[in-house]
């Protein structure tokens, strides 16, 4: 009886510090393996890498979007861009102009 006891007190004072080293574990094991951890970092490097070319590339294209805004200025809007629209959206031309489809 004596020795189930001790067993028992024994298993019982393991619990705590078994349950804390369990704890310690899964959490190093996250810091390593997790979504944020160490071996997700060159994953983070490469959508970065990505992502940065992504912004040149858009800032390009938000750049030409500000210059070709710029160029329909109602106050001043720029001759040559407003015919091509007018012929483009509307598709007119003038009597003197030769339409040469390209498809």
């Amino acid at each position: 009886m004596a020795k189930k006891e001790k067993i028992g007190s024994l298993i019982k004072a393991a619990l705590g510090p078994g349950f804390a080293l369990l704890t310690l574990l899964a959490i190093a094991g996250y810091a390593v393996l997790g979504p944020t951890g160490i071996l997700a970092w060159g994953e983070y490097q490469r959508t970065l890498d990505d992502r940065a070319q992504l912004l040149v590339t858009l800032e390009e294209e938000r750049d030409a979007l500000k210059n070709r805004v710029a160029l329909l200025d109602p106050e001043g809007a720029d001759p040559d861009l407003t015919g091509e629209l007018i012929r483009k959206e509307l598709n007119v031309a003038h009597p003197d102009e030769i339409i040469i489809p390209l498809k």
